[in-house]
């Protein structure tokens, strides 16, 4: 018992000093982005966990504006790609072209050979744009005629989505939403942070990210993450939380059994223990509570559990079953 304590004031330890760098990365990214402190923290365990990250939220709630700002603070390529109903695969993943100087085919890359790529509208574009980039996200590279060319890392997708313009999309399907990582939903501002974006608005002084750390301090971040320690107790209570999604009824939750048609797959639990694992990192500790399993079971959860007729007749969300499953199953 004593070596396992040691162990963890150590690796406490050696966790504070790897991750003194989020505090400037969260210093300089709150310069530009007026509160939305869930969208922040949600889009650093998206990268410090190598996930994707799937925004959702109405018109001008700053989610390109955070993404780009990401990608400032870090020493990486940004690419904006806007996703419409005309868009081919290989706008995106890039294309053979025929040099007639040359009299062969040469390859011309597309924007996604970058490190942070930023999906807008996702849902605009058709299934067979969709799957390229799903295909680019999964598996870390692309294939252009016979070449296959690995993506430089980090590599990381931060795809937006609006929910309330249903006309002209093409929803993504449940197999291929359950690739992100997280799915965040951001709200509105509160008034005064409504009213410091006003005043930066009228004044047209915008704050600019400075440039904190390279890729490579990432990289290195991601491993350190990994190493944060997880107790046999909290892993019993992520493997509850998503058993409950699948089997309510064995954790006294008959009342919501026949609103949920599909619970978590397994890419949930390992999704949950390594989102938990980067926001124990983000606050800067070496060890998983039960409060970091909490903070991050909505974003995991929320798009990878479905919903049946009675519940959407009934007008009940896939966040207040989690809320309901959370307050069900005993915390260690």
């Amino acid at each position: 018992m004593d070596q396992t304590t040691v162990d963890i004031k150590a690796l406490n330890e050696r966790i504070q000093e790897e991750s003194s760098f989020m505090d400037m990365l969260n210093m300089e990214m709150s310069k530009v982005i007026v509160g939305q402190k869930p969208l922040l923290e949600g889009m650093l365990v998206g990268l410090l966990s190598n996930g994707h990250v799937l925004l959702e939220g109405v018109p001008g709630l700053a989610k390109t504006l955070a993404i780009s700002t990401l990608a400032s603070t870090v020493n990486a390529g940004f690419s904006r790609i806007q996703f419409t109903p005309d868009l081919l695969p290989a706008d995106l993943v890039g294309t053979l072209i025929y040099s007639q100087k040359n009299e062969e085919f040469l390859v011309k890359k597309g924007p996604i050979f970058s490190n942070f790529i930023l999906a807008d509208e996702i849902n605009r574009a058709p299934a067979k744009v969709q799957s390229a980039l799903l295909e680019a996200m999964q598996e870390r590279q692309v294939t252009i005629g016979d070449e296959t060319y690995p993506l430089e890392e980090p590599f990381l997708v931060l795809a937006t989505q609006n929910p309330i313009e249903q006309e002209g999309t093409y929803p993504l399907p449940e197999a291929q939403v359950d690739r992100f990582m997280v799915k965040i939903v951001i709200d509105y501002p509160t008034r005064e942070e409504e009213r410091k974006i006003i005043r930066e608005n009228v004044v047209g002084k915008f704050p600019v990210a400075n440039q904190v750390i390279k890729p490579e301090q990432i990289l290195k971040a991601r491993q350190v993450v990994r190493d944060v320690y997880m107790d046999e107790k909290i892993e019993n209570y992520i493997l509850d939380i998503v058993f409950a999604t699948r089997y309510p009824e064995q954790f006294g939750l008959e009342k919501i059994q026949h609103m949920i048609s599909f619970g978590g797959s397994p890419r949930a639990s390992i999704n949950l223990s390594l989102a938990s694992k980067a926001f124990a990192f983000i606050k800067r500790r070496g060890y998983v509570l039960p409060e970091d399993v909490r903070a991050m079971c909505h974003n995991v959860l929320r798009h990878r559990m479905g919903l049946t007729y009675e519940a959407e007749a009934e007008n009940v969300t896939v966040d207040e079953l989690v809320s309901e499953i959370l307050n069900k199953v005993e915390v260690p």
